[in-house]
Order: C-alpha cells, then structure tokens, then sequence
C-alpha cells in the first residue's frame, strides 16, 4: 500500500493536469471515515437496462385506442404473453393488464406501459412490436429476430 501510495503520489505531482494524491489514494484515515460516513463508498454502479421489445409509435397509439375504451378504463397497459398453439408452436397473447404481476418486465414507450410475462421473456426478446393496416387485416406485427420459422398464415412460431 505504501508502495502504491508513493507512486500515485509521484505522478500526480509530475502533471498538473492529473488528479490530486489525495483524490486518487486517500489515506488509510480516510478510508475509514468515507466507509463509515459517506452512502457513496458502498454504492454499486447500476447498468442501464435495455427494454425486452421496441413498441412503434403506430402500435403505442393503437394501444392508447385500447385502453381508452370502456374495456380497457380501469387497465394500468396491456400484457404480452406467449400460449403454446397453432400449427407452429407458439403464439403471441395480448390482454389488459388490470394489476401487477410478479416477475414481469414492465416497460413505457410512447406513453405506454407494456408488461411482459416471465414465460415469455425469452421468446420475445428483442422483438419489434408494430400495428399495420392493409387491404386484408388491421393487426399487431411482431418482428422476431429469435423466430426459427412460422405458419403460412402468420398466427405462430416457434424459436
């Protein structure tokens, strides 16, 4: 420590532009008192999580339709789920999510609140969430860079 010590010590005073010995190796009194003291000494870096899903400003608005009808008054967002059916394997589940569950993510895009079930997670992540309208169908698209393949008709798929 003291070899430390004098090493920092002697590069600090050889740059003015270097931080202060004493910013850079606190004494070993002072290691006491920021420990005892200060919140900051025992505080851990928190990663900035990255959402599970990317909702698009067409399916945030769609969704603001939902949840303004009558259905949907009293519902904090919706909930994404996944349920084992269709030909392929699995299909995407939406509902109102009246309450909190346990585990679930929970993400706000485009003033929106989308939960996202524990078993799901894994086959949505990274998914892009959008609303489309064409000739033949008004509906929620997924993009879903873990989809291994899917039925013709677009209901299922399977990762």
């Amino acid at each position: 420590l003291l070899l430390l010590s004098s090493v920092v010590s002697a590069s600090a005073s050889a740059s003015s532009n270097q931080f202060s010995s004493a910013a850079t190796a606190p004494s070993s009194s002072e290691e006491s008192e920021e420990s005892e003291s200060s919140p900051r000494a025992k505080t851990k870096k928190r990663i900035q999580k990255k959402n599970p899903i990317i909702v698009t400003e067409k399916a945030a608005e769609r969704i603001k339709e939902l949840l303004s009808s009558p259905n949907g008054k009293n519902s904090l967002g919706i909930r994404l789920g996944v349920k084992r059916r269709g030909c392929n394997g699995l299909s995407y589940t939406l509902n109102y999510a009246m309450e909190r569950q346990a585990h679930e993510e929970e993400l706000t895009a485009h003033g929106v609140t989308v939960f996202i079930e524990p078993m799901a997670l894994f086959s949505v992540i990274g998914t892009v969430m959008d609303y489309e309208i064409t000739d033949m169908s008004t509906e929620f698209t997924f993009q879903n860079p873990n989809s291994k393949g899917e039925c013709g008709c677009g209901e299922s798929f399977n990762v």
